[in-house]
């Protein structure tokens, strides 16, 4: 059977074609993200699983509630800052692989992506006088280092390892990735980054006879 269409039949059909069409077009008003899926080889080399990382912190998993959380860079700089988590994010991101070794003898090699805490000391404005830099966790936890080794070694404050954000046991939001280091200056669950002049400050196990600077290839202890 012949169907003749006439022109203004053909408008009709043409534009309730068309808005069926658009209509399949139009975006969801809500977006789900998928859950990361964590890598195991990054560039040709075999990375270790999350789940390889023994929990072995003072107080145990830091549950931070990322919608109170602020992320202080203070002490000897020109312009104190509070920084959200999204606002840490926002900076320049780097990723590295990086070995971490624990003095309990087990070590992994992980796929970090983080900033550089050098961006954050860029926008506050670190004084000639500061030479120190002490972190402090959200378990009470403590750490420094040489403003040296932290600018010259372009460190990261990490967020995610192996393509998946950091777990609450491996320090969510920001774990510093302090490499060449042992794995107790490796802090986690970090809240407040201080620029000091006191180089003489000891972190939480360097109270308990465990070296200043931590360096791989040399005794944990003093």
């Amino acid at each position: 059977m012949k169907v003749e269409l006439h022109a203004v039949d053909a408008i009709i059909l043409l534009t309730a074609s068309t808005v069926l069409i658009l209509g399949c077009l139009q975006p969801s008003e809500e977006i789900q993200k998928l859950q990361s899926v964590e890598v195991r080889n990054y560039e040709g080399k075999d990375l270790s699983s999350i789940a390889d990382l023994p929990e072995n912190s003072i107080k145990g998993p830091q549950y931070v509630n990322i919608a109170n959380y602020s992320l202080m860079v203070y002490g000897l700089v020109e312009h104190p800052r509070n920084y959200t988590y999204d606002e840490v994010l926002s900076r320049n991101r780097y990723s590295k692989v990086v070995t971490l070794n624990c003095v309990e003898g087990w070590s992994v090699d992980i796929l970090w992506e983080g900033v550089l805490v050098n961006d954050l000391f860029d926008d506050a404005g670190v004084l000639d006088s500061a030479n120190t830099v002490i972190l402090y966790a959200y378990d009470g936890y403590s750490t420094s280092f040489p403003i040296s080794y932290i600018r010259d070694n372009r460190i990261m404050l990490a967020y995610q390892m192996n393509n998946v954000t950091l777990p609450a046991e491996r320090g969510f939001p920001f774990q510093l990735v302090a490499e060449d280091k042992w794995g107790y200056k490796w802090i986690k669950w970090i809240t407040k980054i201080e620029l000091s002049n006191d180089s003489s400050y000891e972190g939480y196990w360097e109270q308990r006879g465990y070296s200043q600077f931590g360096d791989l290839g040399k005794s944990k202890f003093v």
